[in-house]
């Protein structure tokens, strides 16, 4: 038997039955319950996606910023002999293309302490001029300023650390360093005390209570390294090649260097942050897959329900596409729905991230993302085009997808079998 001629696809009759089986009567009220769960868990799993794809790749990035910006993206060592002509070495690293600072430091452990407290430390040695350059610390000056830093006008300290040893601008911190002095008793510790000049706010809690800024002259006195520097950080304008940096800084040396990039300083983590969000994308998929199962199990028995409307459809010259086309757009509409409502919900929330982490550390009475635990002071959100892309394909893929069975199988009852099927 010759299939009847009907309408052009997604004609408006097709559109019109679509959007009426979406509004069930009282008699297929299960069924709209299916339906209602479908588009909410739709809508949960796509907000709750690009929610965490949104805090994962602005937590990456702000942990990427705050570690480049402090340490550089390349660091030099010496080899075979020590950094005595380090500043040559700088010059000529510093005027390679693509190198926007090459800055000599001398870095050591010492312990930190005040009338009140103490805390080890990080001390870095580092010129006044590569200092001014480093903005993650010279454009964070809370307190206190970094002129005359050269001239030994002081120390910079971080916040967290001025507030754990309840010190401020103007006064005196000691710096315990356990190799000073060699005498005939031994390696004694070298004690001073340092005038601290300035307290920057990095937001890097690690970097705030651990980092202590030093003169680069007073840090070679007081770590005994006279006419040498420990390593050149390099800092360049595009961290991401510095395989081609690489070559350029080790032929410009012209001596023997060993090369440390941030990649290489920082697999572990960062390797860790990219395994823990690829896994959170796959465990926050099965809501989206979940919901899209129940648009399956809820059309199936919407066919089963209208199976007396398909054999008058049928009878009346309707084709097998123009009744596949009414259930899939049946199907596909909560699916388009619940996505659409779900990436508008995820937006707003991603564009509120901080005030809702406030308000809801203020209703639980609890410290919500804290800074001692996650290195940052604020909860970062960061939305990526390509992801949210992704996930909205992803969601719309599955709706999709999940209205192919049933709505092939009410495509396939012939006007007899669908009265029986009634």
């Amino acid at each position: 038997m010759r299939e009847p001629t009907g309408t052009h696809p997604f004609a408006p009759f097709e559109w019109m039955l679509s959007l009426r089986y979406l509004r069930a009567r009282r008699k297929e009220g299960f069924i709209s319950v299916i339906a209602t769960f479908s588009f909410f868990g739709i809508t949960l799993g796509v907000m709750t996606l690009i929610v965490v794809m949104a805090v994962m790749n602005g937590f990456r990035q702000e942990l990427l910023e705050k570690i480049l910006g402090l340490n550089g993206h390349l660091l030099i060592q010496p080899l075979e002999s020590p950094l005595t002509d380090w500043q040559v070495v700088a010059d000529r690293v510093g005027n390679v293309p693509g190198v926007r600072l090459a800055a000599p430091i001398v870095e050591g452990q010492a312990l930190a302490s005040s009338p009140f407290n103490a805390s080890g430390v990080l001390v870095r040695g580092i010129r006044g001029g590569d200092l001014a350059k480093l903005s993650s610390v010279s454009s964070n000056i809370e307190f206190g300023t970094l002129d005359g830093f050269d001239q030994g006008q002081g120390i910079a300290i971080g916040k967290r650390l001025a507030e754990q040893l309840s010190l401020r601008v103007g006064d005196n911190l000691t710096l315990v360093a356990p190799r000073g002095a060699v005498t005939p008793m031994g390696t004694t510790p070298r004690i001073k005390a340092y005038k601290i000049a300035a307290i920057f706010v990095i937001g890097m809690s690690e970097y705030d209570a651990a980092f202590v800024f030093m003169p680069l002259p007073e840090a070679q006195a007081y770590f005994n390294r006279v006419g040498d520097v420990t390593a050149i950080e390099v800092y360049t304008d595009n961290p991401d090649r510095i395989d081609t940096y690489r070559k350029l800084i080790a032929d410009a040396a012209l001596r023997p260097i060993y090369m440390i990039d941030w990649r290489t300083r920082n697999a572990t983590f960062f390797g860790a942050l990219q395994v823990e969000r690829n896994v959170m994308f796959l465990i926050v998929t099965l809501i989206v897959l979940v919901a899209a199962l129940n648009i399956v199990s809820g059309l199936i028995m919407l066919v089963k329900d209208k199976g007396s409307d398909i054999a008058i459809l049928r009878t009346m010259g309707a084709t097998q596409g123009a009744i596949m086309r009414v259930f899939l757009i049946t199907g596909a509409s909560i699916g388009f729905g619940g996505t659409a409502f779900g990436v508008l919900l995820g937006t707003i929330i991603c564009r509120n991230a901080e005030p809702i982490r406030l308000f809801l550390s203020w209703l639980t009475n609890t410290n919500i993302f804290s800074p001692e635990l996650y290195f940052l002071s604020k909860l970062p959100a960061e939305m990526n085009a390509g992801e949210t892309t992704a996930v909205i394909v992803m969601a719309l893929g599955l709706s999709l997808l999940a209205t192919l069975y049933p709505s092939w199988r009410a495509a396939r009852l012939d006007p007899v079998d669908a009265l029986r099927y009634e």
